[in-house]
């Protein structure tokens, strides 16, 4: 004698028994794993950690420096700032060594900016220091050409620009005898 199969479901109560219906298919939800969601949430704050870095570096690097800005000649070139002279601090003049035995009696006159000396009292060691380290042991040919004195008058100018905050705008050998 055959032997009867049947089929029940699983589902719900009232549901339809035997095979006419389909068996309800259980939905497998699988959770995204949170090192995932760990690893967005980590590129996003780096992502705005860079963007603030990035908006500080300008405003501390690049928006003070309108002078740079304007020396490259693009449209802020009309803008240009004049800044008009203020005190003139004299600094004592000073015998530097030079090469082969040879010295520089050197003095300064710093010519600063208008309103200069929002970082205190201007401190003539600065630029006493920043000459001696310039001019020390240079041959006394290339110290006495008038090319050469130029470049190295230039080159403190900007040396003592960065020392004294961008307060100096010029200047003067007040004494300049080589021996």
């Amino acid at each position: 004698m055959p032997t009867e199969q049947r089929t029940t479901s699983t589902g719900k109560i009232g549901g339809k028994i035997g095979g006419g219906g389909k068996a309800p298919v259980e939905e497998v939800v699988e959770e995204a794993p949170k090192k995932k969601g760990r690893k967005k949430l980590l590129l996003i704050l780096v992502a705005v950690v860079v963007l603030v870095l990035g908006a500080g570096a300008y405003v501390f690097l690049l928006a003070p420096g309108g002078e740079e800005e304007g020396a490259e000649g693009g449209e802020h070139a009309a803008e240009e700032v004049v800044q008009e002279p203020g005190d003139v601090l004299t600094v004592d003049a000073v015998s530097i060594n030079l090469a082969e035995g040879h010295y520089l009696r050197l003095g300064l006159g710093l010519q600063f900016v208008l309103g200069a000396g929002a970082h205190g009292e201007p401190d003539p060691s600065k630029a006493l220091d920043k000459a001696i380290a310039l001019y020390s042991g240079r041959p006394m040919a290339e110290v006495n050409d008038p090319t050469h004195r130029e470049e190295l008058k230039a080159e403190l100018l900007h040396q003592l620009e960065e020392a004294y905050h961008h307060e100096v705008m010029d200047v003067y050998l007040t004494t300049y005898v080589t021996q």
